[in-house]
């Protein structure tokens, strides 16, 4: 390529993206020479804010000029899909995205393809696994892409398996491309060992480069270990003083959502410090919105999960709060630098606690496969010619349906299953639990939680500890972090106050729980499967404690320890929560049963008796001896429907039972006792479980 083209490209580009006077940075100027030979390979991996879309942009640029094909852009998330096709339009391209938020511009984005009129397509992972996609856009495109890009390459090593099953794929892809298509692969989280597998993947010739990955602009802090009622106390303290707008990360979706609702009633008057809840169950309009609001400062801060993370663009966004560490040093170092990118100062602050090592652990296991989930799926599939729908195999194999996503996403990954436009068939070839494999992610992602315990303790400057754990030969002190001044930032106070605390408590005490009915029977140990029956099926119930709830902490100590009564307070909220839930009744209850699966009779019945009363209902305890809370789905359900098979000492037929049970994690209590009710003669079931736990 010409170094007219070259240099064209860079001042209309730059110029666009950030002005008359703006250059190319260390780096950029060797990854755009390089990307401008056939065949090349480029692995970038610098800080965020450094400029990597603006090597792809200016990269697309000139070889548009010289009569290239457009390029195709692997990119991980919609908010960050969005904001590049908004930069990629700043800078001159004609950008467009196909994706499950825009199914009805596919026909006319694939039209504009096919014509030459797009100079840019953002897909997903996921976009790249899909049969129909690969027919139709994947296969015209061979021979025509002018460059592929990789945004978020980290997640093609085997860290794919703790982000994104379908990220594996992009290698395979490649592999069916034209071999002179040039490849950005872009990233600003990886370490050694994740940037040599990339490379090593890439090719044998592939150029990396890599900078330093300290950010000036940011000042990180770490609180003391605060209870999580202390935690939302604290935010809700200092929200008026954090610095312009920013993003508030909680460790659930959960979380976000309640912790947006003690903000929203605490400033509802002031419409300065407006906050919203953003995570990955909100649709793509609403998440537009959103990101759009924050983008204006029309809202303080957004109080959000993961799902806003990597690429989300606002260059003055001025502070990023933790409410609980994230379990790796990648994902903080992701999340941080959303901060500070465009302005000279922002606040980077964790509030960590205690609760949020159990968080880790459960995101350490969540993803590994369970042999016998996965067997049971091969089994359906092979007893069949024809494709099955992920619907059809949770019916048939009583895994629930986000896991049969999961396990048949990792399955296709190493071509055990592929899926086509009518669903799910087994290739034939043999698949074993790779131990030694899982052993080694369960390592790694243990290794990363014990980088965060020290980073939570401050052993030595926090920028120099992010650094390190994602080997960067330049870590040194900050001169800026907690540790390095030896305490919190000015006006950042240690702990919450009492006060805040007793407000946030109240506020929270006031959500309400629905409890979904289960739909479909699980099979194996069970027997029975496929859809449960109406006459057979539980309304939708309630729960009084969802999860670790710390507003109720003090309340149910006592009880899960003790297996006591329920305190005056407990009881207190198990009448507003009916009063609330009554006026969605068809029929009011005319008894009240109360059985224990959780081992726990005595909280249960208290419960049973306190709102028989209080409504002059019958009530009666269900006895049953206590379920163990790990056994697989299949297993617990027939363990309850065994020892709940002699049913409640009591009438119930053509009652409406307000069915109240102890504890529960997985639902399968109120299903079981529902339907044994139900056979018995009781019109509707209502099920109030007192604890949801997580497991």
């Amino acid at each position: 390529m010409s170094t007219e083209l070259l240099q064209n490209a860079v001042s209309r580009v730059l110029g666009a993206l950030a002005g008359p006077d703006a250059t190319l940075r260390d780096g950029q100027g060797e990854a755009l020479e390089t990307l401008s030979q056939p065949g090349s390979r480029v692995l970038v991996v610098q800080a965020t804010g450094w400029g990597k879309s603006a090597v792809y942009w200016i990269a697309t640029t000139m070889m548009r000029d010289r009569g290239d094909g457009p390029t195709l852009v692997v990119s991980p998330l919609l908010s960050l899909m969005r904001d590049q096709v908004q930069a990629a339009e700043r800078a001159g391209l004609v950008a467009a995205t196909l994706n499950s938020s825009n199914i009805d511009d596919w026909s006319r984005i694939e039209a504009d393809l096919a014509a030459d009129r797009l100079d840019v397509l953002l897909v997903s992972p996921e976009r790249l696994a899909n049969p129909g996609f690969g027919a139709r856009v994947l296969d015209a495109l061979t021979g025509r892409l002018g460059m592929v890009v990789v945004d978020e390459a980290h997640a093609v090593s085997d860290w794919g398996h703790d982000f994104r099953p379908d990220y594996r794929r992009v290698v395979d892809v490649l592999g069916r491309l034209n071999p002179q298509t040039p490849v950005l692969a872009t990233t600003a989280t990886a370490n050694a060992r994740v940037v040599e597998d990339v490379a090593a993947q890439l090719g044998s010739d592939t150029l990396v480069l890599r900078g330093p990955l300290a950010r000036s602009s940011l000042t990180l802090a770490v609180a003391a270990q605060m209870d999580p009622l202390a935690r939302f106390a604290w935010v809700a303290d200092h929200l008026p003083t954090l610095p312009g707008s920013g993003i508030i990360y909680t460790l659930t979706a959960a979380d976000a959502q309640r912790l947006a609702e003690v903000l929203r009633t605490k400033y509802s008057g002031d419409p300065s410090l407006q906050v919203a809840a953003y995570t990955g169950q909100l649709d793509g309009a609403e998440r537009e919105r959103l990101e759009d609001a924050l983008r204006r400062n029309e809202l303080k801060a957004l109080v959000a999960t993961s799902a806003l993370g990597m690429g989300y663009d606002k260059p003055d966004l001025g502070f990023v709060v933790h409410v609980g560490a994230p379990p790796s040093p990648v994902s903080y170092y992701q999340q941080v630098g959303r901060a500070g990118r465009a302005i000279d100062h922002a606040l980077v602050t964790l509030l960590p606690s205690a609760s949020d090592e159990a968080v880790w652990e459960y995101f350490a296991t969540a993803t590994i496969p369970k042999p016998k989930e996965v067997e049971r799926i091969l089994e359906l599939l092979g007893q069949t010619v024809s494709p099955l729908s992920v619907v059809a195999l949770e019916a048939e194999s009583g895994v629930r349906r986000t896991r049969v996503e999961l396990l048949l996403k990792q399955l296709a990954v190493d071509d055990i299953v592929v899926r086509t436009t009518d669903g799910w068939s087994s290739t034939g070839k043999d698949w074993s639990y790779d131990q030694k494999h899982y052993d080694s992610v369960l390592a790694t992602r243990r290794r990363e939680a014990e980088i965060m315990r020290r980073y939570v303790r401050g052993q030595g400057c926090l920028m120099q500890l992010l650094q390190e754990s994602l080997d960067d030969p330049s870590a040194a002190p900050c001169g800026r972090c907690s540790v390095c001044i030896g305490g919190l930032p000015k006006g950042l106070a240690a702990e919450a106050n009492s006060e805040t605390m007793r407000g946030v408590r109240r506020v929270l005490r006031t959500e309400r729980h629905v409890l979904e009915p289960r739909k479909m029977w699980p099979g194996g140990a069970y027997g029975t499967r496929g859809k449960i029956p109406v006459a057979q099926a539980a309304d939708p119930g309630r729960v009084l404690v969802h999860a670790d709830a710390p507003e109720w902490a003090d309340s149910l100590a006592g009880c899960l320890q003790t297996g006591a009564a329920a305190d005056p307070e407990l009881l207190e909220h198990a009448v507003h929560t009916l009063s609330d839930w009554s006026k969605q009744w068809a029929d009011r209850p005319t008894c009240m049963i109360a059985v224990a699966p959780g081992g726990m009779p005595e909280l249960a019945g208290s419960v049973a008796e306190h709102l028989a009363n209080a409504g002059r209902l019958p009530h009666a305890v269900w006895a049953t001896d206590r379920v163990p809370t790990d056994l697989p789905s299949a297993d617990e359900a027939a363990v309850l429907r065994d020892r709940l098979g002699a049913g409640p000492d009591a009438n119930v037929d053509g009652h409406t039972v307000l069915l109240v049970i102890d504890r529960t994690s997985s639902g399968w209590a109120a299903t079981v006792a529902a339907a044994a009710l139900r056979e018995r003669g009781a019109a509707r079931v209502l099920p109030l479980v007192i604890h949801r736990s997580l497991g």
